[in-house]
């Protein structure tokens, strides 16, 4: 009955865990869950201050498809002075989140391309890839090198069918960062070899190691480079769904073909709020960041005294994706830990072929939560 695209897209793993656990809190159960994926904190005060002010002004209607003026503006001289990205505001297109991610898959990849991804990633990547009728190649990414995707494992998999290749740093599920050296040697495989980079950088601010690096600001990397962002982690905005995307004309012409067709604009008054939330105070985003660095020092101590449990320090985002040792899909020791420890995580599995054997735990909670779920994971490990 439905459309063979769609056998070819997995289900979120991370949603039907976030939905399971949203299940059992309403049935009254104490569940600790380590299976979202986004900051725990209040969006910050002035820019709630500022949506509910355009609400107030009746700013409720269409807006330009590519975004107000303000905003890509805003986006544009962010994305110059901090990242060293050569863009202009007609570069920019603002976006409900990660569906620019689709719209960039679907306006470069043709039936077959390969598209060449880190192995594990987020499992979105894999999906958007599917849907465009791309062939997804996986780059395996090793604890022995902090799980950064390497441009020698990128050079094995170029084939003459390889049409793009997807980087995320800092890493969602891994909290890997990309070296400026892996940035400027896939950039150059990228030109000798005509490919366009899908970059997602919507972690780049929570970094706790090292420096973040955008593929769009190497020589010659502009034009071929599509570079995604938002303000969902940096600014605690995940229910907002507002984000960008960064790419050179002939690109955000055909990108903005499909949002024209898709979801016409992003909402108006988020679009006012992400103004301010760029030119804004940034002490909440900094605050933020301390206290995540504070959570990793302390979710990977407790891992530390978790003898099935073995992980690299994450050196951003804000998860922690532990091999185990246990005889068990990650699938199962997910359903295990929910009804013997009353503490939610991520299947492995989800996040690619590499990722079985392994469960991601978000550190985006309490301290308290985090102490009390990691001593419960390890009560209910020795059990096995």
């Amino acid at each position: 009955m439905v459309a063979e695209r769609m056998h070819r897209v997995p289900e979120s793993g991370t949603v039907r865990i976030s939905n399971l656990v949203s299940r059992l809190k309403s049935e009254g159960v104490d569940v600790i869950s380590f299976s979202v994926g986004e900051p725990d904190f209040p969006t910050p005060e002035n820019i709630t201050q500022a949506a509910i002010k355009a609400l107030q002004d009746h700013f409720t209607h269409y807006t330009p498809s590519s975004g107000i003026p303000e905003l890509r503006k805003a986006v544009a001289d962010k994305s110059r002075k901090e990242n060293g990205i050569p863009c202009e505001a007609q570069h920019v297109i603002i976006t409900p989140t990660k569906h620019a991610l689709f719209m960039a898959s679907l306006a470069m990849v043709d039936e077959g391309d390969e598209v060449i991804l880190p192995d594990p990633a987020w499992g979105t990547f894999e999906a958007l890839v599917r849907l465009a009728g791309g062939v997804p190649k996986f780059v395996k990414v090793r604890p022995e090198d902090d799980y950064r995707m390497l441009p020698e494992g990128v050079a094995e998999a170029i084939t003459p069918r390889t049409r793009m290749v997807l980087s995320n740093s800092p890493s969602n599920p891994l909290g890997s960062v990309a070296e400026e050296s892996d940035v400027r040697g896939i950039s150059d495989l990228a030109k000798d070899h005509d490919l366009v980079v899908l970059s997602d950088e919507t972690y780049e601010k929570i970094i706790f190691e090292g420096r973040h690096h955008s593929f769009a600001a190497q020589p010659g990397m502009f034009e071929r480079t599509i570079t995604f962002n938002g303000f969902s982690k940096t600014y605690a905005m995940t229910g907002w769904r507002l984000g960008w995307v960064i790419a050179p004309p002939d690109i955000t012409k055909e990108i903005g073909k499909l949002q024209t067709q898709s979801v016409t604009n992003a909402t108006s008054f988020a679009q006012v709020a992400g103004v301010e939330a760029l030119l804004g105070p940034q002490e909440s985003v900094r605050a933020m960041i301390r206290e995540f660095h504070a959570r990793r020092d302390l979710v990977y101590r407790l891992l530390e005294g978790i003898p099935q449990m073995s992980c690299p320090k994450p050196k951003g985002a804000f998860y922690m994706f532990p091999r185990y040792s246990v005889k068990m899909s990650s699938e199962d020791l997910t359903m295990y830990l929910i009804k013997e420890a009353n503490v939610a995580v991520t299947p492995g599995s989800s996040f690619g072929p590499s990722g079985e054997g392994h469960v991601r735990i978000s550190y985006a909670a309490s301290r308290q939560d985090l102490t009390e779920g990691m001593g419960r994971i390890k009560e209910a490990l020795q059990k096995l």
